[in-house]
């Protein structure tokens, strides 16, 4: 099944299904209030996370701490985020940051 990349007035969202009006469908049904501004079609196995849209510019070193949480949640993005609020104490949007980033420069 396709994925289509689905941009509204507040996310952007991967849907797996199977034209561009079933992934509007999808968008209009999780989020209604929100007008759809754009649908793209993208490659079946293809996720891109943009760098700069998470704020990231210049030479980028991994954080060695996010990168074993990403490792012991076996690529789970959310457990890897408790797990990393655990260790460093770190707020919810800092955890997130952190495990985000490191995944968009390849964990």
């Amino acid at each position: 099944m396709p994925l289509y990349e689905v941009e509204t007035t507040s996310h952007i969202m991967i849907a797996c299904v199977d034209d561009e009006a079933s992934a509007r469908g999808f968008a209009s049904a999780n989020y209604p209030s929100e007008e759809v501004l754009r649908v793209s079609h993208r490659p079946r196995d293809a996720w891109v996370i943009s760098k700069n849209l998470l704020g990231l510019k210049g030479a980028l070193d991994p954080c060695t701490t996010a990168r074993d949480c990403l490792a012991k949640a076996q690529g789970d993005k959310l457990h890897a985020v408790r797990l990393y609020m655990q260790q460093t104490g770190c707020d919810l949007d800092g955890a997130r940051k952190a495990i985000e980033s490191n995944m968009a420069i390849g964990w």
